[in-house]
């Protein structure tokens, strides 16, 4: 594979054309107002897990429409006061997995509070929490899911169950809520910057190679999936173009980093045909804070730096965690 998207420098100083809707924070307030009429509920059950240096709870808690919604809550066995806490949320098709494959944040000394995605993991870990929304026509996967109107759209509930699963994370009496960090790769890093832009008072936030973001480049710039599924449900519902296009400026990334007031830790990979480079400094180029850098991996894809990437993450967030 080569290069395909703009040089490094070209990339440095990119800014998306993605319009942002007037109403957009409006949408948002209202949305999270209606979320929280519900009592989110947050239960921690205790799980064996068979390993002796972490305790591992399984997690419920109210999401979007009060509708239920699991994680695990890890924690270094033994803690007896409160931690700081990393929030994360994972992968397109991903779900919530196993607790005992949840060690790295623990290991690092912190309490870890990992989302499941409703009605994803069956491409891979698993998960708990089905999506109880139908939705008209869509293609399959989740990006088109209720695509017609943002009301309806498939990541409002995912957003809003991810900012209610830092709500939940900090319920826990054994967590310092003031010391909160959001983080997530591929969609996952999606979601982290929308809690960053709804979630004002995150101490971090390390988006790695983040997908929903940029949406007007990214779904005329790359062939692959998950982008190309809005092409291939316009490629049939041909007169929906400036509606589909309504609807994913409520949920793009590059406006919720506009708004991110945490320090940020972004990754890009300049092979990566699944999330282009492009949309990633998209995001990366409107974030605000002056306490921001990006890891970019010249040879990779959509694999990022993986492992390097979690090492420079353990150099970087626990000083803004601890601080």
């Amino acid at each position: 594979m080569s290069l395909f998207d703009l040089p490094l420098d070209e990339l440095r100083n990119y800014r998306s054309r993605s319009v942002e809707p007037d109403d957009f924070d409006a949408f948002w307030a209202t949305t999270l107002a209606e979320s929280r009429t519900h009592d989110l509920g947050a239960r921690f059950e205790p799980v064996a897990t068979g390993l002796s240096t972490v305790e591992a709870y399984d997690v419920t808690f109210a999401g979007f429409g009060g509708h239920p919604v699991k994680g695990w809550f890890v924690l270094p066995a033994g803690t007896r006061e409160p931690l700081p806490v990393v929030v994360e949320f994972v992968g397109y098709g991903g779900g919530r997995g196993l607790p005992h494959s949840r060690l790295l944040w623990p290991s690092a000394g912190f309490a870890y509070f990992v989302m499941d995605t409703r009605g994803q993991g069956a491409g891979w870990g698993g998960s708990d929490t089905p999506d109880p929304v139908g939705s008209a026509s869509s293609f399959p996967g989740f990006l088109t899911r209720g695509i017609e109107d943002p009301h309806e759209f498939y990541y409002r509930r995912v957003f809003t169950d991810a900012v209610r699963a830092v709500e939940a994370a900090r319920s826990h009496p054994l967590v310092d809520a003031s010391r909160t960090a959001a983080i997530g790769r591929s969609q996952g890093g999606g979601i982290t910057l929308a809690v960053a832009g709804l979630v004002p008072d995150l101490v971090a936030i390390a988006p790695d190679v983040p997908f929903l973001c940029d949406f007007p480049r990214a779904t005329t710039l790359t062939d692959r999936h998950p982008y190309r599924e809005v092409g291939s449900y316009l490629h049939t519902y041909r007169r929906r173009g400036e509606q589909v296009r309504r609807t994913l400026s409520y949920f793009d990334g590059v406006h919720f980093a506009a708004r991110g007031r945490a320090p940020a830790l972004f990754s890009a990979a300049l092979e990566d045909q699944t999330c282009p480079p492009s949309t990633v400094f998209a995001a990366f180029n409107a974030y605000p804070h002056e306490d921001r850098t990006i890891e970019v991996y010249e040879f990779n894809g959509h694999e990022g730096g993986e492992a390097y990437q979690e090492e420079a993450q353990l150099g970087w967030l626990p000083g803004r965690l601890t601080a």
